[in-house]
Formats: structure tokens, sequence, C-alpha cells
């Protein structure tokens, strides 16, 4: 394969792919105690943590796509199309499967029993979770947070038959066209301009009319974004140009990150009042574009930030390269059953602060309202809609 002596493993990336799990880890114990919608929801919500949690969303999971699409080349220059599918389809297929049939479910049954809608216990609710005509107003069985794995493992499946012809294209014609767009003095500029451009016409074109449902057969502006990260991470896996423009655009891919990063939470938190008064609407859609430019810049900055401070092996990284799938997948349940638990005991604030110390996934403090749940999702929707 072209190039290939110049790749060895990317510690880097494998680093980066651990902290992108961690952060969705974080994210997802976040949801329980923000004013946005989630399957359960935390009585003492409120919004203090919405602006960091805000300042992820545009890039969590665009970054684990990318950084999928890399693998997904090392491993295909490697096994080749056909063993490549078939070790993914066992590799992610088997945990989809008992991810969906025993993980997923309590998800489930404390989402119904926050409702109102079941009041059994998970014994009695788990055999009609695993009914298919069972009738419960949210779908089961279901997938849940593992929906990246299945779209994950499609999008590797569609992409198999042709990843030895894709390889072979850029490594010779895919590079020289590389070269132009990277390899000269506006490469870094191009690095960072033009993977957004295909971002801002899936927001125009397909997000107003396709909202995220993650159920597979109908999210197609979810699928535009994921494929494409996915596909970019793919075709410039082993590019010596386009790496070489993220090592030159680091310092001002910084830079914009911040400045993107501080002036966005800015509008973000005066989101409803932009949005509600017509003297701002010539800022709106500006805002929208900014947040895919953000998005896209954040991973660029990453990328050359863990290229040149984390791209070596060490025990912890081989530790955790193996651990953080299994804690993926595990992870939103024990989110939700601790979580649940933790926040209906009528604990002490300094036992609460002890064990908000202790678990990342028990944030308990003092916010400044009470929000029920049917508020919380309320809430949730208004502000969705003015977005």
């Amino acid at each position: 394969m072209p190039n290939a002596h110049a790749f060895p493993r990317r510690f880097d990336l494998d680093w980066l792919r651990i902290i992108a799990f961690g952060l969705l880890i974080l994210y997802h114990s976040g949801m329980f105690y923000v004013t946005w919608g989630w399957h359960v929801k935390s009585v003492h919500a409120g919004p203090e943590a919405e602006w960091a949690m805000m300042l992820l969303n545009p890039w969590r999971l665009a970054l684990l796509f990318f950084i999928s699409g890399v693998a997904l080349r090392f491993a295909a220059d490697k096994l080749g199309g056909s063993k490549l599918a078939r070790e993914r389809a066992v590799r992610l297929g088997l945990p989809i499967l008992f991810g969906m049939a025993v993980v997923v479910a309590p998800q489930s049954w404390l989402q119904l029993v926050e409702s109102g809608e079941f009041s059994g216990s998970f014994w009695t609710f788990w055999p009609q979770y695993l009914d298919f005509n069972s009738d419960f107003s949210v779908t089961t069985p279901t997938w849940n947070h593992l929906w990246y794995i299945v779209y994950l493992l499609v999008y590797t499946l569609m992409l198999a038959p042709f990843a030895g012809r894709i390889a072979r294209f850029m490594g010779g014609t895919g590079a020289q066209i590389t070269k132009r767009l990277f390899g000269g003095k506006w490469g870094p500029a191009a690095a960072l301009i033009l993977p957004v451009l295909p971002h801002i016409l899936y927001r125009i074109t397909l997000d107003p009319y396709f909202k995220t449902t993650h159920d597979l057969t109908w999210d197609w502006a979810n699928h535009a974004h994921s494929l494409t990260m996915l596909m970019i991470g793919f075709l410039l896996a082993k590019d010596v140009y386009f790496w070489n423009a993220i090592r030159r655009v680091l310092p001002f891919a910084v830079g914009l990150m911040v400045g993107l990063g501080a002036g966005l939470s800015v509008l973000w938190a005066n989101w409803e009042m932009l949005s509600e008064s017509g003297d701002w609407d010539w800022i709106i859609w500006p805002a929208r574009i900014a947040r895919l430019a953000y998005a896209w810049i954040t991973i660029a900055a990453l990328l050359g930030l863990a290229e040149r401070y984390l791209n070596r092996p060490s025990r912890a990284l081989t530790y955790m390269t193996e651990a953080i799938f299994p804690w993926y997948i595990l992870h939103q349940t024990l989110t939700v059953m601790l979580g649940y638990w933790l926040t209906r005991q009528d604990l002490p604030a300094c036992h609460r602060r002890h064990i908000c110390r202790m678990c990342p996934v028990a944030r308990i403090g003092h916010p400044p309202r009470r929000l029920s749940a049917a508020a919380i999702r309320a809430e949730a929707r208004q502000r969705v809609a003015r977005l």
C-alpha cells in the first residue's frame, strides 16, 4: 500500500478515541442533571452545566466517527474488505444484540416507571420489553446510546466492498488531489475550511426536514453528517499532505477554537431572546454556520494537539484501549440506574458532595430550582424548537 510505511500505529488517535468516549460518558452523566429531555431526569435538574455540554455537543460524536473512519482505513488495508466486514460484523454485532436485549432494558424500564406508564419490577418488565409487539410509548427493544455502534456497523458493511479501491485511489490520483489542496501555501486554510462545506449543505437542505431520531431508517440528516465524518477519516487517514496541514495550522486552530467557543457560548446563553426577537434574525444563520465551523476546527485542533503530545505508547493506553468500549456499552445504564436511585435519597448536602467527588455519574448539588420530569421535557421541547 503506498505510503503505508510512513504510518505506523497512531497512538495519538488511540488516546483521542479514549478521550472522546470518556467525554461521551461524562456528557450522558450530565444529561441526567440538565433541563434537556432525556430518558429519566433528576429532581435536582438545572441549567448550571449546560454551557459546557453545549461546547461538547457539536463535535463529540463527529470526532468519534472521524476516528472510526481512520481506524477502518488501517483495518481495511491490513485485513482486506471481506475479512473486515466479517470481523466487524461479529465485533460490533454481538455487543449490539446483547446491549439491546440486556444492557439497555433497565433504561427503558426506569423511563416508563418515571412517566407512570409502568409500575412493576424490572423482572416483570423485561419479558414485555423483549416482546416486539409490546405497545409501550417507547420503542422496545431498543438500542438507545448504542446507536453509534449500530450506525458504525452499517457504514462499515457499506464501505467494506469498496475499501480496497478507495485506498488505491487515495494512494495515486487521490494523493495528487490532496497535494494540491493541502500541500501548498493555503493548505492549512483548506484543512480547516473544506471539511466544513458539506455540513453547511446538510444544515441547509436536510437538517430542517429530518430531525435526529437515531432509528437508522429515517435519520437522513444525521446519516449525512456522520457518514461524511467517517469518510473524511477513511480517505485522509494516511494522507501525508492532510496531516502536515494539520500540524501547520495547529496554533491558529487552537485560537479559533477558543474564540468561536467563547463567542458561541454567549450567543447560546441568549438564544431564546435572539430567536424570538425579530431584531436579531440576521445573526441566527451565521451562528448556525459558526457552530459547524467550530465543530470541525475543534476536531482539527484536537488532532494536532494529540499528535504533538500523545503519540506514544504506554501501559495505561494499552489497558484503556481495551476497556473503554465495554465501559461505553455499560455507562448509560449505570448512569440512569445510579442517578435515579441517588437523587431520590434524602441525603445531606455533605454526603451528596462526597458522592459527587467519588462517582462522576452522580453530580449532585444545589441548583437554583427543582423541576419535575414533565416540566423538564416541556422546556426542552421549547428550546429545541427555537434552534
